[in-house]
């Protein structure tokens, strides 16, 4: 027998799904952006997420006897949290991917997860394997939607989100190094004879996807009130799952995929239960994302919007 739906907790999971998936889709254009222009997975990406939250972190509880206000505390976090991300991205792109670059495909996919554990371990020894509190920096007032509440910081989180994924598509279709980037992804070989520097362009697409990380990162630990060394990996993984769904290597793609895994997701946890007479719990959400990666790409492996070899970038 189905559950009666009661709109206001239906429109509550599908504002929650639309927070959640916001986050899941600033992560997936990192991915997808460099897919893009190298082919290459970079399942280290998370872990750049997860830098961005214990930067932030660590820069909030060293402001915080500072007197400043919380939402000036904020954005001094990512503030700091940015650079420093775009500066391990840089670091990884050079050291690890690029002298991989002509290599067999398995060889950087390995390298990256390599990479990944490498990032965690030394993320454990310098803040420790115990999680931090986040503390809250913005009001506790709830904000009523019709039926449903959201916290401000879930509205900020829309909010950012929806203008940081605003401003990498006028950046992308808008701007020189835009066209830079979409003429990598499709010929690399003719965008160089045509004077685009790809070492550029390719250094350019990391900075901008860990500056996309970071800013996902800090809005994590603000919105669990919570940071930690392993923090990254699910959410990693899960927005590989979200460009995947979308067509990995399609900007517009990831930011849909994103969305809609977070959907899919936040309506599975509260109706799970009621679905299969309190057999599964809320608790099992992961499952959703990874059923969803499962049946894209037994299905449709070029995800939903498929791939779009001009707009890869």
């Amino acid at each position: 027998m189905l559950p009666v739906i009661d709109l206001d907790i239906l429109l509550q999971q599908i504002l929650n799904g639309l927070v959640l998936g916001s986050v899941y889709a600033l992560v997936a254009l990192g991915y997808t952006m460099v897919y893009g222009i190298l082919q290459l997975i970079n399942f280290a990406h998370g872990d750049v997420l997860m830098v961005g939250a214990m930067v932030g972190v660590t820069v909030v509880s060293l402001l915080s006897q500072s007197g400043l206000p919380g939402p000036v505390v904020l954005l001094i976090a990512v503030a700091v949290a940015v650079p420093v991300c775009v500066v391990l991205s840089l670091f990884i792109e050079r050291v690890a991917y690029r002298p991989l670059r002509n290599a067999p495909r398995l060889a950087p996919l390995i390298t990256a997860i390599g990479v990944s554990i490498v990032i965690q371990t030394l993320a454990m020894i310098i803040w420790k394997p115990n999680p931090v509190v986040f503390p809250d920096l913005l009001p506790t007032d709830p904000v009523h939607i019709f039926g449903a509440v959201l916290a401000p910081k879930q509205i900020l989180i829309l909010v950012v989100s929806s203008l940081m994924m605003a401003g990498l598509i006028l950046l992308v279709n808008k701007t020189r190094l835009g066209r830079a980037m979409r003429a990598t992804a499709e010929n690399p070989r003719i965008a160089g004879l045509m004077g685009v520097n790809s070492n550029q362009v390719i250094a350019a697409t990391f900075a901008i996807g860990a500056s996309l990380a970071a800013v996902a990162g800090v809005l994590v630990a603000l919105n669990y009130n919570i940071a930690q060394f392993s923090m990254g990996f699910i959410p990693g993984l899960k927005a590989f799952t979200a460009a995947v769904l979308g067509g990995i290597g399609n900007l517009a793609g990831a930011m849909v995929g994103g969305l809609l895994l977070g959907l899919i997701e936040s309506l599975g946890a509260g109706y799970i239960g009621d679905l299969t007479g309190g057999f599964l719990g809320s608790h099992y959400q992961d499952i959703f994302a990874f059923v969803v990666l499962i049946v894209v790409l037994v299905f449709r492996p070029s995800g939903i919007m498929g791939e779009r070899v001009a707009d890869r970038a």
